[in-house]
């Protein structure tokens, strides 16, 4: 048998996902069944317990598939959008609604539960969060599900920013988190998929993948020949060049989003113990755009 990522393989010793069969030799398989996020952003945990390990976010109107439920509330599945699989709270989870037709664009934008923006809202979705919208109102975007939200923090599915490093520069100063993706909290590769799905560029989750698959490679010790949007990858960790000067990063010595010369974050990561990996670079082609994968 084949070695499989057990990131992005629903198969566990008693079951797996129907399309594994064959593939990974499990007691049962299961087709699974579809449902929708519907809490602003989802945790994806380790295991059935809240105080597992945070492996990602899964962001309202996101599909996952769900290969098993227990008696805890806790449900097991496969995300639709990177592939990553884990356990999530039942409660974030409902059968698919209407489809969704724009996305959030604002670093985080209120809901609010009628035509009044004077209303407490109901959520705060992020960046990147799905709806779907009916018809807008006084500057309001009314989705499917009876809420209200800004219309400038939307757009239509189809409409990316034309710059993703731009998108990751407006997460500066937001906290570092492991295994996050919203303004809440972010990680390296989080921030890196975050920034590149506005662009409408999809991207796995983990800067190792992200390191095998983004791009392609340049020469790493060439610093001046960096150009903005490179990708400088360290093992487990990766940088977004900004200009032939500067990176950003969320890292953990800072515990947040920054800024830094290239030449000094390369040094201190030195000083941690790991070297420069590689340098990817992503070309308006680099990438497979989400409606081709």
């Amino acid at each position: 048998m084949p070695a499989f990522d057990p990131r992005h393989t629903p198969a566990r010793a008693d079951l797996a996902a129907k399309y594994l069969q064959g593939k990974v030799p499990v007691a049962r398989y299961v087709d699974g069944s579809v449902c929708e996020v519907i809490e602003p952003q989802a945790a994806l945990r380790a295991e059935p317990r809240p105080d597992s390990p945070l492996l990602t976010e899964a962001l309202k109107g996101e599909r996952v598939t769900v290969y098993d439920t227990n008696n805890e509330g806790w449900a097991w599945g496969q995300l639709a959008a990177d592939g990553y699989v884990g356990w999530l709270s039942q409660n974030a989870l409902a059968a698919p609604g209407a489809p969704a037709t724009h996305k959030v664009t604002a670093l985080r934008t209120f809901a609010f539960p009628g035509p009044s923006i004077k209303l407490p809202p109901v959520e705060a979705l992020p960046l990147g969060a799905q709806v779907a919208v009916t018809r807008t109102q006084d500057r309001l975007a009314v989705t499917a599900a009876g809420a209200y939200l800004p219309a400038a923090h939307l757009a239509l599915l189809d409409v990316n920013e034309s710059d993703f490093v731009a998108v990751a520069e407006r997460f500066v100063g937001v906290p570092y988190l492991w295994g996050g993706k919203t303004a809440l909290g972010v990680d390296c590769s989080g921030l890196v998929q975050i920034a590149l799905a506005a662009r409408g560029r999809s991207c796995p989750r983990d800067s190792d993948m992200q390191e095998q698959t983004l791009g392609a490679a340049v020469a790493a010790g060439d610093l001046a020949g960096l150009r903005r949007g490179d990708l400088i990858f360290w093992q487990r960790h990766v940088a977004i060049v900004r200009e032939r000067g500067s990176l950003l990063h969320a890292n953990a010595y800072h515990m947040a989003v920054v800024i830094e010369p290239i030449a000094e974050a390369i040094s201190g990561i030195r000083n941690s113990g790991s070297e420069v990996t590689s340098v990817r670079r992503i070309d308006g082609e680099g990438l497979p755009s989400k409606s081709s994968s």
